[in-house]
Order: C-alpha cells, then sequence, then structure tokens
C-alpha cells in the first residue's frame, strides 16, 4: 500500500467535512472506495462528478483501477467549478 494525501476541492471539500487527509491504497479506485467509506452520504455523489489529478497529472478518462499511486504522493479531488 502506498500511503498517500488526498486533497479536497470546493464541494468535494464541503462534503468530506476536511481540506485533507491521509489515506493507503494501491490505486486511484481503492483511494476512492476508501475515502467514500469513510465520509458516506454526499461525498460519495460528489466524486462522481469529480475529475482527478494524481502527483499533478490528471487522470483523464483512465480507469482508475488502472491508476497506480506512489508512497508520499498527493490525489487532488476536483469537483466542476463554475466560471473559467
Amino acid at each position: 500500500m502506498a500511503k498517500v494525501t488526498v486533497r479536497y476541492w470546493a464541494a468535494a471539500k464541503a462534503a468530506a467535512g476536511v481540506a485533507e487527509e491521509p489515506c493507503e491504497a494501491l490505486t486511484l479506485a481503492e483511494a476512492l472506495d476508501a475515502v467514500r467509506e469513510r465520509h458516506p452520504g454526499e461525498l460519495a455523489r460528489v466524486l462522481l462528478r469529480c475529475s482527478f489529478l494524481i502527483d499533478g497529472d490528471p487522470v483523464g478518462t483512465r480507469g482508475h483501477e488502472t491508476v497506480r499511486l506512489i508512497e508520499g504522493g498527493t490525489v487532488e479531488v476536483l469537483p466542476p467549478f463554475a466560471g473559467g
């Protein structure tokens, strides 16, 4: 398992109730499952609309189960933003 930091922005931050938190996971899919379990309810709905950055790189359309996490990495959770 890799120890990473999950950072929440905007609506994701409000739904999680924290700005960031540690997580242990091998893939983005595992990390998202872990945070859904920690924060049931609204966060699960918000995550459906989010995009993700892993160590600054966009995940895009890659399957979350194929996105590997590295020790000390960062997962940015980005809900859609209004404006540009």
